[in-house]
């Protein structure tokens, strides 16, 4: 879980402190998992937020009966973002919380059906970790990459930075999500791009664009089924627009609310295009919203003040 103080969301707005990062991605579960899928989070929180953080996984209805985040003596992670535009920003990681290892996960996801991994810091877990996951987990994972492209500088100024050894994070996972400029730090070439992660066991490749919907490449696999099919030589591939254009969109959490989607989605069954179309409404939703509380509210169909 991350704390996040937001400013320039809103000029005329005073700062704005709430959840963000994973806090959508569960909210976004929450309302697009089947009716008999539960969410067990295996996530850390430092002990000086986790009461709060139990508050809000307390308001959803798709939580494992016994689910609580574990609790660690490090302070929590904290963001600061100040954004410059709709489309660009500055953040600052502060916070402790350490990264999972294998010994710890082990024991954890031995009867989960399903892994839906968000890097919301870049310090999840190290890539030993995960190779470790991959060979000790028989379920599907989908990944959202997106903070591994993210170092530290001075202050805890978050910097671009490409991604370390990308055949070896795209070995450990089953569908893997990146940002358009993400994509463009992996090679210039997309197609090239693609064919080299489906060579590496990748079954979906998804690229979020923003305002003009996501890019997907696939060879034809079941992407979150525990049985493989036969892929096809040829990459397929698409672009799916989103279904309206935000006027004055937020776009804190529109990545993690997207992949969580998508992630509950085609674990329902659903085509990879019907997922991400699904995907994509999700995301364009919480752009019109102010938060991961008011997002959940806006699901349910109540009345969210932004």
């Amino acid at each position: 879980m991350v704390w996040d103080t937001i400013y320039g969301r809103a000029p005329a707005q005073q700062p704005v402190e709430e959840w963000g990062g994973i806090a959508y991605s569960l909210v976004a579960l929450d309302q697009a998992l089947p009716p008999d899928w539960q969410i067990v989070p295996l996530i850390k929180v430092g002990r000086d937020l986790a009461p709060r953080a139990n508050e809000f996984l307390g308001e959803l209805t798709h939580r494992a009966p016994v689910a609580r985040f574990i609790e660690v003596l490090e302070p929590n992670n904290r963001v600061t973002l100040h954004y410059e535009s709709a489309a660009r920003r500055t953040e600052c990681l502060t916070g402790g919380v350490p990264p999972w290892t294998w010994a710890e996960l082990g024991p954890m996801v031995r009867d989960l059906d399903a892994i839906y991994l968000n890097f919301c810091s870049g310090f999840e877990l190290s890539i030993e970790a995960a190779r470790a996951l991959r060979h000790g987990y028989a379920g599907p994972i989908y990944a959202d990459l997106h903070s591994l492209f993210l170092g530290v500088a001075r202050h805890g100024l978050r910097v671009p930075q490409n991604l370390a050894d990308p055949p070896g994070w795209f070995s450990c996972f089953d569908v893997v999500q990146v940002n358009e400029d993400e994509m463009l730090r992996l090679g210039a070439d997309p197609m090239a791009v693609a064919a080299t992660a489906l060579g590496l066991g990748v079954r979906l490749l998804v690229v979020t664009l923003g305002d003009r919907g996501a890019v997907y490449f696939t060879r034809g696999e079941p992407p979150m089924s525990t049985r493989r099919g036969l892929p096809t030589a040829t990459i397929q591939t698409a672009r799916l627009a989103p279904p309206r254009v935000v006027p004055d969109p937020d776009p804190t959490g529109c990545g993690d609310v997207f992949g969580a989607t998508l992630a509950a989605r085609l674990l329902a069954g659903d085509a990879v295009e019907p997922a991400v179309v699904r995907a994509n409404d999700f995301g364009a939703q919480n752009a019109a919203c102010r938060g991961a509380g008011a997002f959940l509210h806006h699901l349910r169909g109540g009345i969210a003040v932004p």
